[in-house]
């Protein structure tokens, strides 16, 4: 069984930015040099790399795919970057390390930035890499669950903690109480419920674990597939964010990070095979296997660069899916008062990356 999880515990973070935001408000961002690189001298020696710290959300795999090219390709490096990515864990909380200074930039997901942001962390979205959900709900034939109509009555699992304002969208959508219509319960961190048969629809990711459930022998044939983006209740999930105050004295670096990023994203999407040996670098030995990583990278994927997209947006934070994602985020009380799009987010790094 996976044990390690692309989608894992971002809901607990939410309580721990709330209970530290009064302490990180007064921390300063970052120790970067400035954007224009390092000092170099009167002799015309090649200046220092720029150091940029990047915290991921989760442990090394190929949810990050994108940022373990650009760093083995040297594509930072060419960019005269040195980054650092931090991995992630369950008692990481990306927001908190960027607006304490910790790290420069962060990787995890809208509602979580936005819950940041309404604590009062100096941070802002600069990209957004996943342009759709991950998010499904997976059931067996057997349940009978063709719709999300369907589910009334049924016994539906969720990681909670911050992992459910999705479905509770979905449940809205089609007028389905989860205190009364159906029995809306806590799902573990591996499948192993789902496949018992004790839940009638679990939670799962795209890039994790549905795969699972495929990999433990249980047929696509005989699986129905409820997904949360052709639902219209999807949430933006991947972005990378910095802090405002390292930002404002490091446009330029901001920029040839994302560049340099997007790039190694594109290299990953072309090439997934390749992709998973620059991850496999550094992914814990023993924690995952290479053929998971690869199922991975390819579902991971579809999700930055979904069927038509352009790429030449890739990396672009698109306002209606910002929106939808803040739209339930207040409708469900991720966040109290609706977000100011214009200071929670911004494309000028993007478009200074694509020139």
């Amino acid at each position: 069984m996976e044990k390690t999880s692309g989608r894992t515990r971002r809901g607990a973070k939410a309580g721990g930015v709330l209970l530290l935001a009064g302490l990180l408000l007064s921390a300063c961002g970052g120790n970067n040099e400035p954007a224009s690189g390092g000092s170099g001298n009167a002799g015309g020696e090649a200046a220092d790399p720029v150091k940029v710290k990047l915290q991921l959300k989760w442990v090394p795999q190929a949810q990050f795919a994108g940022y373990y090219v650009a760093e083995d390709k040297g594509y930072y490096e060419a960019e005269g970057l040195e980054v650092e990515i931090v991995p992630g864990g369950p008692d990481i909380v990306p927001e908190q390390q960027v607006a304490n200074g910790a790290a420069d930039i962060g990787v995890d997901w809208v509602a979580s930035l936005l819950a940041s942001q309404e604590a009062g962390l100096p941070i802002v979205e600069i990209a957004q890499i996943y342009q759709e959900s991950g998010l499904v709900l997976v059931s067996k034939k057997s349940a009978d669950i063709q719709s999300p109509a369907d589910l009334a009555g049924k016994k539906v699992g969720n990681w909670m903690g911050g992992n459910e304002f999705e479905l509770l969208a979905l449940f809205d959508k089609y007028k389905l109480d989860p205190n009364k219509d159906l029995s809306f319960v806590k799902q573990g961190f591996t499948m192993d419920q789902f496949l018992a048969g004790e839940l009638d629809a679990a939670s799962a990711m795209t890039y994790n674990e549905y795969p699972v459930v495929l990999e433990q022998g249980v047929p696509a044939s005989e699986l129905s597939i409820i997904d949360m983006n052709e639902e219209g209740v999807a949430m933006l999930e991947d972005n990378l964010f910095a802090n405002k105050d390292w930002l404002a004295d490091n446009k330029e670096t901001a920029a040839k990070f994302v560049r340099a990023s997007l790039k190694g994203w594109k290299d990953a999407i072309d090439n997934p095979e390749s992709a998973v040996d620059s991850v496999m670098k550094s992914a814990e030995e023993g924690s995952t296997t290479r053929e998971h990583q690869v199922t991975m990278m390819k579902e991971v994927a579809k999700l930055v660069a979904p069927d038509g997209f352009d790429l030449a947006k890739l990396g672009y934070i698109d306002e209606a899916k910002f929106k939808q994602t803040a739209d339930i985020a207040l409708q469900f009380g991720v966040i109290k008062e609706a977000a100011d799009l214009s200071a929670a987010y911004t494309n000028e790094i993007v478009e200074m990356a694509a020139k």
